[in-house]
């Protein structure tokens, strides 16, 4: 029984050994999408359980390059749950690794099932190989941008809209006011759809071996079956998942391990930190800030697709600021806007930071505009990815007027009110001349005010960012090009020049920031400048916490007059949309205006023209 006992035991520790040395194949699936705030609470926690996390993936390719036992990396692709910037983050991640050697591959069961593939095949053309199952199809159908235009319906309604912007390529209100793109919007719109495009067929030319020429024409001839995908040289191989492994096992080794890419990397996490234990001093980093969702005032909430908190973000740099061993921040940027009292209050953090000489590296995920780019434009550095959105310097506001509906609807209302203006963002009436002026008064001084920290920020002339500005999007390719961003990359780019800046080696830490633990999350912060006052804060009256995109498209108020209104994340084919929540008054929440009458001159709308003239808004691109 002893001996028995013994060379069972043998048995065990001699396949622990064998399995703590053998050759490792690292796989990850992409097709359910990449979490990117980290785990800041229990309730996030809960909902990002089991959820491959981005920095996971990079920082596991970029260890996996140099370690000698990992033999490859296979992933499984399709879906749309990334968006076109973070895909291109995956792919430059996936470009330097398979640079060590090594072998890539990526398969899928489709590339978009009587759907479209674009985007997950774009993510594919960064692998040695492609596996696609002979079932499947490549959705190659290209870029679009869809707006459904309500002007027609909304007037048969008795529903009127009245608002200001600055200026002509803000867009948020073309969907009720419009019958169709206007000249500004169309321009914005096809160099989006060109940008975007280039950059696809760019890829599928380089790693497919065709010309620009022949990707272009392909893209202009898909879908595509599986077997005509093949023919095409656009995949390599038609087979099932158990074939790809056995193929990959076949490069890698027969005794090869698969590990997930995230196991793998927090399993190397763990042991760094079992190896410092010992040492005393506590080792300088770079301070990672997430500043992701909609803008508002007040605290973040908890659920990683809810809004930021200007206090949130803004307690988080001034800690990071205080703290001796976080030798530089990097700024996660991913942001349609919102609130710009709120964007303003993290901006003056980004340039009290930057003022105390700690350097301060932004880098922009799919979106960072309007507000987004707001809080970007006075660090050091930003890097963008070349599908990022960003750009969007300008301001909307308004509201609709219901007095003609709720007359059809034999509807009275009634007011007692007291001071002049009280009820300037009722919706039962149109605005008065005095309100117009005060209202376009104060959209002067939001642009002004926009554009004056733009041109101090990214050291342009006022005339020149005027040019770049106007509401106008850009992809980060073209935003590279104007001056709006210094350098084209992810995460990983703008983690080395944090680096740089702060003096640190290449290997220095990147850390979250602030690391908020249980005890933080439940008892109250010392004061507005300790690290628990960056905590989340769950709540359902500001800004509607986690439930804000439910209750924006049932009609509820989005964030403010700094937002991109609707969904913004490149994920091809995709609508343009807009919701009437983008639309209501301020009184009931504050949200991005609506346009102007084509007869108005100066941007300004005026109560009697638009109740005279069909409206016609310059646009806004979202």
């Amino acid at each position: 029984m002893a001996d028995a006992t013994i060379a069972g035991l043998t048995e065990q520790f001699t396949k622990l050994r064998q399995r703590a040395t053998a050759p490792l194949i690292l796989e990850v699936d992409l097709t359910d999408g990449l979490a990117e705030r980290p785990v800041t609470d229990v309730l996030s926690g809960i909902m990002a359980f089991r959820k491959t996390r981005l920095a996971d993936v990079l920082e596991g390719l970029k260890r996996a390059r140099d370690d000698d036992r990992v033999r490859a990396v296979v992933a499984k692709v399709g879906g749309s749950g990334i968006g076109l910037a973070r895909i291109q983050e995956v792919r430059d991640a996936i470009v330097s690794f398979r640079e060590s050697g090594k072998l890539t591959v990526a398969w899928a069961e489709t590339f978009g099932e009587f759907a479209h593939g674009s985007l997950p095949y774009y993510l594919a053309t960064a692998f040695d190989k492609i596996y696609l199952q002979p079932s499947g199809s490549l959705g190659l159908t290209g870029v679009a941008v869809e707006q459904v235009f309500l002007h027609d319906a909304l007037n048969k309604a008795g529903i009127d809209f009245q608002s200001a912007k600055r200026h002509e390529y803000k867009t948020a209100a073309d969907t009720f006011t419009e019958r169709g793109f206007t000249g500004p919007a169309r321009e914005a719109v096809e160099r989006l759809t060109q940008s975007v495009a280039e950059q696809i067929t760019q890829a599928i030319a380089d790693r497919r071996g065709k010309t620009p020429q022949e990707a272009r024409e392909l893209l202009d001839r898909g879908p595509f079956l599986a077997a005509d995908a093949k023919a095409e040289g656009l995949v390599d191989v038609l087979g099932y998942r158990d074939e790809v492994y056995a193929d990959v096992r076949n490069e890698a080794g027969p005794d090869a391990i698969l590990l997930y890419i995230t196991r793998y990397y927090r399993t190397h996490v763990l042991t760094q930190k079992a190896k410092r234990l010992p040492r005393s001093p506590r080792e300088n980093f770079v301070a990672l800030i997430h500043a992701s969702g909609p803008i508002k005032h007040g605290r973040s909430g908890p659920l990683g697709d809810g809004p930021m908190g200007s206090d949130t973000v803004a307690a988080a740099l001034r800690a990071a600021a205080g703290d001796d061993h976080a030798k530089a921040i990097l700024l996660r940027v991913n942001s349609p806007g919102g609130s710009y009292t709120a964007s303003d209050t993290i901006w003056r953090e980004v340039v009290r930071t930057r003022a105390a000489g700690k350097p301060i590296v932004v880098s922009m995920g799919d979106v960072a505009a309007s507000g987004g780019y707001f809080i970007s434009m006075a660090a050091d550095v930003i890097v963008a990815l070349p599908g990022t959105l960003t750009g969007s310097i300008g301001v909307i506001l308004g509201k609709p007027v219901l007095s003609q509906l709720l007359d059809r609807a034999g509807v009275t209302t009634d007011a007692v009110s007291q001071g002049a203006r009280a009820r300037m963002f009722s919706t039962t009436h149109p605005f008065t001349d005095d309100e117009w002026d005060r209202i376009n008064n104060w959209l002067d001084a939001i642009y002004a005010d926009f554009t004056a920290k733009v041109a101090q920020g990214r050291g342009l002339t006022s005339e020149r960012v005027h040019e770049l500005a106007r509401g106008r999007v850009w992809t980060g390719a073209d935003a590279a090009t104007n001056g709006l961003v210094d350098e084209l990359g992810g995460l990983n780019r703008a983690a080395a020049i944090a680096r740089t800046r702060g003096g640190l080696p290449a290997d220095a830490p990147l850390r979250n920031y602030p690391r908020i633990g249980p005890l933080d999350q439940l008892r109250p912060p010392e004061s507005s400048e300790s690290r628990p006052a960056a905590a989340a804060r769950l709540s359902f009256t500001d800004g509607w916490g986690p439930a804000w995109q439910i209750a924006a498209r049932a009609g509820l108020p989005p964030y403010g007059p700094l937002m991109l209104p609707g969904s913004w994340t490149i994920r091809l084919w995709e609508r343009h949309r807009c919701f009437p929540s983008d639309v209501i008054s301020r009184r009931q929440g504050g949200v991005p205006g609506l346009g102007r009458c084509r007869h108005a001159p100066d941007d300004r709308g005026r109560k009697g023209r638009h109740r005279r003239h069909d409206q016609r808004l310059l646009p806004r691109v979202r």
